[in-house]
């Protein structure tokens, strides 16, 4: 299908001029997209179902940035009336590129999925998952390097060449624009600022380098769509022949928008990083508190041990039971203990005054 027009009824000149209240007025709903976002929801929150059922607790941030960040900022972009809109205004698309690559992303890796999955799916699925997370195809999708590349890149080839005019001429081509923008903002944002256990997380400080590297890019791309004297698609916008909107200026408008928002976002990712950061050296000084608490109670223990040894008297210093004596009360080391002590008189052990019992005394 070519020259697909955005247009209800296919004529892009039925639209009115753009302005906050089209963004209702002119929504669409697509029925593939809206099934797609309704499974994502019902399988999220059917993960959160299966935690609470267990007594397990979820994070309501998490749940808030899938389904209203993430889920929601999706059908923001492409069935209200910038979905409508997009292929008519470079302004309407330019946004939809923003939300869509930047500001999804960040909210669908907030929302935890996959750390999800792994406490609520079976066995078995578990195991697939794990799987899928430590395989050679994850190691590098994840590379964040990579993500780096293709985030950086992606814009200055799609509309410096043929890419974007071939996107408004077969709507199958755009819609996999939309879905290119999601996988792209995803594979940068996702092991920078998301929750889930990716291969090849970065440190802290490598993740804030990589996204203060990017703040420049999509400066020197807006700013240099705000200079062109060309149209970027030109045959496209111009055989709309919208009259309440110049092209060109609608363009110089959308390089404007790339480069602020740009850097908006930008600023935004690199406080969540430096947050991150912060916390997780808050964490691991608390895990070294207590290890180092531990240790000390061991030695603790072991040196009272060791110390409870030192304190025995030594065998020469134990005092050796002394004579025994007239003069030494009974029980007492050298005195008289009980039966086998002599009575006074000299007798015998057990025999009154020394003498035998039953002998009579002369």
């Amino acid at each position: 299908m070519t020259d697909a027009l955005p247009a209800a009824g296919g004529d892009p000149a039925g639209l009115p001029p753009f302005d906050v209240g089209q963004l209702v007025l002119q929504a669409r709903v697509d029925p593939v997209l809206a099934v797609g976002l309704v499974l994502a929801a019902g399988l999220y929150l059917w993960g959160l179902r299966e935690l609470r059922s267990r007594g397990d607790r979820w994070p309501p941030g998490r749940t808030l940035a899938w389904l209203g960040g993430g889920l929601g900022t999706i059908a923001v972009a492409t069935m209200t009336g910038l979905g409508t809109y997009d292929e008519t205004l470079f302004s309407v698309h330019m946004i939809q590129h923003m939300l869509l690559s930047m500001v999804a992303p960040v909210f669908l890796a907030l929302g935890a999925p996959v750390t999800l999955a792994l406490r609520t799916l079976p066995a078995r699925g578990r195991r697939l998952l794990l799987a899928v997370l430590h395989s050679r195809a994850a190691r590098v999708l994840t590379f964040p390097p990579l993500g780096w590349l293709l985030f950086v890149g992606s814009p200055f080839a799609l509309y410096f060449s043929g890419w974007y005019p071939a996107t408004l001429a077969h709507s199958w081509l755009h819609q996999l624009l939309h879905l290119h923008f999601l996988l792209v903002g995803g594979l940068f944002f996702w092991p920078l600022v998301g929750l889930d256990p990716l291969p090849g997380r970065l440190p802290h400080p490598a993740r804030f380098l990589l996204v203060f590297a990017a703040l420049p890019m999509h400066a020197i791309l807006g700013l240099s769509i705000m200079n062109m004297r060309e149209l970027i698609a030109a045959d496209h916008y111009t055989r709309l022949g919208l009259g309440w909107v110049d092209p060109l200026a609608d363009q110089q408008v959308g390089g404007g928008l790339l480069w602020a928002s740009g850097d908006l976002v930008g600023l935004l990712m690199l406080a969540a990083v430096v947050v991150q950061w912060m916390r997780a050296s808050d964490r691991e000084a608390v895990r070294t508190d207590r290890q180092l608490d531990r240790e000390q109670r061991a030695r603790s223990a072991a040196t009272g041990e060791a110390a409870d040894g030192l304190l025995q008297p030594l065998w020469w210093e134990v005092p050796a039971p002394g004579p025994a004596g007239p003069g030494a009360p009974p029980g007492s080391p050298g005195g008289p203990t009980g039966p086998t002590a002599d009575p006074p008189g000299g007798g015998q052990p057990g025999v009154p005054n020394g003498r035998p019992a039953g002998r009579p005394q002369r």
